[in-house]
């Protein structure tokens, strides 16, 4: 079983003035097989958190350790992380000019296999999970997100998700800028893969419309860079009804 361990993580970015930190000592640990909703307000540290661990260049980590099944996440680079079962579907995916999805999908599949899929099986799994999430086969040629609509690159994201099959996936705010049938359709994305008891998620997302589809096991309050509270689902509930005002006060308080 996939563990991955944050402890004690603190992280901070250049800014005016020198170093400013965002992350203040973030203790959570993600088990195969479980689903963790991470929920707060905007500038509360959540995208910092997600980035952080997948090795984004704009953070710097100061203190505290990530691991994953014990090896240190922290001393690998962005695309050894990746190999490794470290998943990120980005709250703005990027446009990758000149390179189509149906390559960059097959070379990624090479990367974390260790070979290149069989051509004939790929294509064939390739467009059965395009045809899941309402993808239409044309976009197989398409440069990566180029052109692409907002939804139309959430599902790019979660095609990849599910061909890519990582221990961990790191899902930030995938509902962002999605109407109701897109948020479906990416929904039954993620809980089919959620399905296979194979991945741990870490779901990052100040609505609770999309928790409406993805039922969390552990539903984590993000607040002034720290976990400042954890609870099953009824947390979210309790979140719908009085937002994070409470969580706020307390993080500004300190």
């Amino acid at each position: 079983m996939a563990t991955l361990e944050i402890h004690d993580l603190h992280v901070s970015v250049d800014a005016e003035g020198g170093p400013r930190e965002i992350l203040r000592g973030v203790d959570l640990t993600v088990k195969q097989g479980e689903t963790h909703a991470i929920m707060g307000p905007n500038g509360s540290g959540k995208s910092t958190l997600a980035y952080s661990l997948a090795g984004h260049p704009k953070y710097t980590v100061t203190g505290g350790t990530v691991t994953l099944d014990g090896e240190d996440v922290l001393a690998m680079s962005v695309d050894e992380r990746a190999r490794a079962g470290v998943f990120l579907a980005m709250q703005y995916p990027v446009e990758v000019p000149g390179v189509s999805v149906s390559n960059f999908l097959r070379t990624s599949a090479t990367a974390i296999r260790g070979e290149a899929p069989k051509l004939r099986t790929w294509v064939k799994e390739v467009k059965e999970a395009m045809e899941r999430l309402h993808i239409d086969s044309s976009f197989a040629e398409r440069n990566v997100n180029e052109g692409f609509s907002g939804g139309e690159k959430k599902r790019h994201e979660i095609l990849q998700l599910e061909l890519l099959k990582p221990a961990i996936a790191i899902l930030d705010e995938t509902d962002s800028g999605l109407d109701v049938d897109a948020l479906r359709v990416v929904s039954e994305g993620v809980n089919r893969v959620r399905e296979s008891g194979q991945v741990g998620t870490l779901l990052i997302t100040h609505y609770t419309r999309i928790l409406r589809y993805i039922k969390p096991d552990h539903v984590h309050v993000f607040a002034a860079g720290r976990i400042a509270e954890s609870g099953g689902p009824e947390l979210a509930d309790k979140l719908e009804e009085e937002g994070y005002e409470e969580y706020v006060k307390g993080g500004a308080s300190e």
